[in-house]
């Protein structure tokens, strides 16, 4: 994992987590110096719980078991992370403001960047150059984001679309085919209507990209590959803001990339700025 990764994903796991789980996400989170100097043992004594407990923790978080986890946890360097959004107050003048609000986005891009793997942007390009089309699917303001990515792969010369309505959404997703690709976009993991949505898409044979903060099991069972954006706020928080760049981040490099792989994009960029033309005034 790379730097600064171990801390993002125990964050980013929480709400999968069974509560003796939390228990020692917890204790990780509160002073991780502290916990990578214990063994499994001690760590295990000091919560209550049984040594089973925190080695299968730890493999819930990708490793092999409680000595690969705290490698990396010792390689880490343990700054308190303060949640800025927390720290904005009605004293703060609004320079200071956007300074907190621009600082906490620029942390989550940088945070969502150092858990990026290379393999799941490479197979994720796959998916979408091979698509027959491409679906995007978010509730509320991951309908935003949804509708965002929309507009920019309209541009492309793979078929795409996204739908507002939920209930359509669904509709739509029962009827991918396996040459179809679908991405979802959950900053909660668990609205149950974008849960529902990749199950469709899954048993419909369509490959299923999730974009997440929160990569529940429940959802993550249905995807192919799972991409996590992160914010910078200490708890879960379904409204978080910062997030939101860090998702569009994630589609913003999914769409340069695919493009400069395409070879016959020049005839769809050329329709489409021959469109807008039409209703721009000559100067």
């Amino acid at each position: 994992m790379a730097r600064n990764t171990v801390l993002l994903k125990i964050k980013s796991l929480m709400p999968a987590l069974s509560a003796k789980e939390q228990k020692i996400a917890d204790f990780i989170l509160d002073d991780p110096r502290f916990a990578s100097r214990m063994t499994i043992n001690e760590m295990a004594a000091n919560l209550g719980v049984a040594d089973s407990t925190v080695f299968k923790f730890t493999k819930k978080l990708g490793y092999r078991g409680f000595r690969d986890f705290r490698t990396d946890l010792l390689a880490e360097e343990f700054d308190p992370q303060i949640s800025i959004h927390e720290n904005v107050t009605p004293d703060d003048d609004p320079l200071t403001v956007a300074e907190k609000i621009i600082h906490s986005s620029a942390k989550s891009l940088n945070d969502t960047l150092a858990l990026l793997s290379a393999d799941d942007l490479e197979r994720a390009l796959d998916y979408l150059l091979g698509a027959a089309r491409i679906s995007f699917y978010g509730c509320g303001e991951s309908g935003v984001i949804a509708l965002d990515a929309y507009q920019k792969f309209l541009r492309s010369p793979i078929p795409c679309h996204a739908i507002m309505d939920s209930h359509m959404q669904l509709m739509q997703a029962s009827l991918l085919t396996p040459d179809d690709c679908a991405v979802v976009i959950t900053h909660t993991g668990v609205t149950h209507e974008m849960y529902v949505a990749a199950k469709l898409a899954h048993n419909a044979g369509a490959k299923v990209i999730l974009i997440t903060s929160y990569p529940s099991q429940k959802i993550s069972e249905y995807a192919d590959i799972t991409f996590v954006s992160t914010s910078d706020e200490t708890s879960y928080r379904p409204e978080s803001l910062s997030c939101r760049y860090a998702q569009l981040a994630i589609i913003d490099s999914l769409y340069t990339a695919m493009m400069f792989r395409l070879t016959e994009t020049s005839t769809s960029l050329h329709k489409i700025r021959e469109a807008i033309n039409f209703i721009k005034e000559e100067a």
